[in-house]
């Protein structure tokens, strides 16, 4: 895996603030395998607490489910983590005293949060992680504070690239303000 400088991951998109103490706070890491991709995720299961909002974009097949399973191995919570593609969500209870982790796949469901009402995302917040694979422009109400994570695929010769991803793991709101410990994230993967 290949670490960029935090420096040079911040993009500046109109719309953004300049790089600085009010900027959003972010990693890009290189993962180059699905177990790699575990592995961020338990690395990125050791920043997080209960109240934090995990919102997980990328193409079918790009590892979402893939990184949610690295988090609930690191933050030991019960249960196989798999897609909750046809449940739409899944609550894995810690098996110690952490918080559990509440897994929604919002792919089937159009609407914005209205449609999500059901689920109690808001109920379940405070003492749980919630990640929402699908999430962007669904959620984002839930908490002014979240984790954006972005995976695509790398571009290059298919042969070469099939399991190489670009993930851009990005920090929104006081709770990521200073990184919070991102800019670990890359280097965690390369030692």
């Amino acid at each position: 895996m290949e670490e960029v400088p935090l420096e040079a991951q911040r993009s500046q998109e109109p719309g953004r603030p300049e790089a600085g103490a009010d900027a959003d706070a972010g990693a890009r890491i290189t993962v180059d395998s699905p177990d790699a991709m575990r592995e961020l995720g338990r690395r990125l299961a050791g920043l997080l607490r209960p109240g934090d909002l995990v919102l997980l974009t990328g193409e079918l097949g790009a590892g979402k489910t893939t990184l949610t399973r690295g988090l609930g191995e690191g933050m030991g919570v019960r249960g196989a983590v798999t897609s909750p593609t046809f449940v739409i969500a899944r609550v894995h209870p810690p098996l110690g005293g952490g918080p559990a982790l509440v897994h929604v796949d919002a792919y089937r469901l159009g609407g914005g949060l209205d449609e999500m009402e059901d689920l109690d995302l808001d109920v379940s917040l405070p003492e749980s992680v919630v990640v929402v694979e699908w999430g962007d422009g669904k959620v984002e109400e839930l908490s002014d504070d979240r984790l954006h994570v972005v995976i695509a695929r790398a571009v290059g010769h298919e042969e070469v690239l099939d399991d190489v991803r670009q993930v851009s793991v990005r920090g929104v709101g006081a709770r990521w303000a200073g990184g919070a410990g991102l800019d670990t994230l890359a280097g965690a993967l390369t030692e």
